[in-house]
């Protein structure tokens, strides 16, 4: 999976595919035409509502795919971290302790590790995942 340029109407389609639903079900679901659902297909990005419906539909998470593409292309900077705590803002928005690594995006990283298309160090420095856990990840997951 290419977490970097994520194609949300292929990805919907082949979750539709795999699942076996009828189209006539996904028509009713949505209250549109085969066609338009075929035209969701092709798009490349959709509206949130929408995308959990297709979410709810087909019992995937498809919000998580975008989740990963921030963890490995967008990760809060320790600037950003220092500065915020630094003047002592208080945001209204949920704040998250953590990145959460799905197993999907763990086997992506060792994959890259394992057949040397990355160094650690690379890993380590492009996705900004600290040391100590992508050595735990090595150490629980070798093959």
């Amino acid at each position: 999976m290419n977490f970097k340029h994520i194609h949300i109407g292929t990805l919907i389609n082949k979750a539709v595919t795999e699942s076996g639903i009828e189209i006539s079900r996904i028509c009713n679901f949505f209250k549109c035409t085969e066609k338009e659902i075929k035209e969701m297909y092709q798009q490349n990005s959709m509206d949130t509502e929408l995308l959990l419906k297709w979410s709810k539909l087909l019992e995937y998470d498809f919000f998580r795919l975008f989740c990963q593409h921030l963890i490995l292309y967008a990760p809060p900077s320790a600037i950003q971290k220092a500065e915020h705590s630094f003047n002592n803002k208080k945001s209204t928005l949920p704040q998250f302790r953590k990145n959460i690594y799905t197993k999907e995006l763990i086997d992506f990283i060792l994959e890259l590790i394992n057949t040397g298309v990355k160094t650690k160090l690379q890993i380590m420095e492009d996705y900004r995942i600290p040391k100590t856990t992508l050595y735990k990840w090595i150490n629980k997951y070798k093959k």
